[in-house]
Parts: C-alpha cells; sequence; structure tokens
C-alpha cells in the first residue's frame, strides 16, 4: 500500500503540473515543472522525503530504462540526422562536459568549498 501512496503523490504533482502549465500557457514543459513543484515541496516540508522514498529509489535505479524509447527514436529519425552526426556528437559531448562542469562549480560554492575539502 505504501508504494502506491507514494506514486499517487509523485503522480499527482505531475499532473498538477500539467494542469497549471495548460492554464497558463508557460513555456516551461510539465515534467520539468512538476519537478520544480517537488523540490519545493521538499523544501517547505510539505512532502516529506519518507513519503515518496521507496518510489523514487526504484525510479533512479532503473533510470537507464527511460532512455530506451530516445534511442529507438534516434534509430527511426537516423536516415534523417546521418549527414549531421559528427555535428550532433560534438555538441552533446561539449554541452555534457560545460553542464558538468558548472554542475561542480555550484555544488563547490553551495557548499563554501572553494579551496578544497573541509
Amino acid at each position: 500500500m505504501r508504494v502506491f501512496k507514494e506514486l499517487a503523490i509523485i503522480v499527482g504533482i505531475l499532473l498538477f503540473s500539467y494542469v497549471i502549465q495548460q492554464l497558463t500557457k508557460m513555456p516551461v514543459p510539465a515534467p520539468v515543472l512538476g519537478m520544480i513543484i517537488l523540490l519545493l515541496s521538499l523544501l517547505l516540508g510539505v512532502v516529506k522525503l519518507e513519503d515518496i522514498e521507496l518510489v523514487s529509489r526504484f525510479f533512479l535505479d532503473h533510470l537507464t530504462f527511460l532512455f530506451v524509447p530516445s534511442g529507438v527514436g534516434l534509430m527511426v529519425v537516423w536516415g534523417i540526422i546521418k549527414d549531421q552526426w559528427i555535428i550532433i556528437f560534438l555538441i552533446s559531448l561539449l554541452t555534457t562536459i560545460l553542464a558538468m562542469g558548472i554542475t561542480g562549480i555550484t555544488v563547490q560554492l553551495i557548499k563554501g568549498n572553494k579551496g578544497g575539502d573541509k
């Protein structure tokens, strides 16, 4: 029963984000808005980590399976993108490295860890 409750909380927040996105016509995708709402709910104590921990852990443990549709989608459009695959690969590589670097710097700034381990 606990799993259903946790899943209902997560799906409810996602559904709420879809409603908000449709009513306000925000240019933000509803799943991103849902993650922001979930983060704010966790920070404000509206939702406790224990209330969604089991289902969240399951999703994180099986995250790689969620990328299968994207891979299949790339195979479907391969005829269209095959001439630009090198450019797409280089842009993906560059933006991944950039995102990792910015994330690392941000975490160090938030933790106040500018010089090294404290």
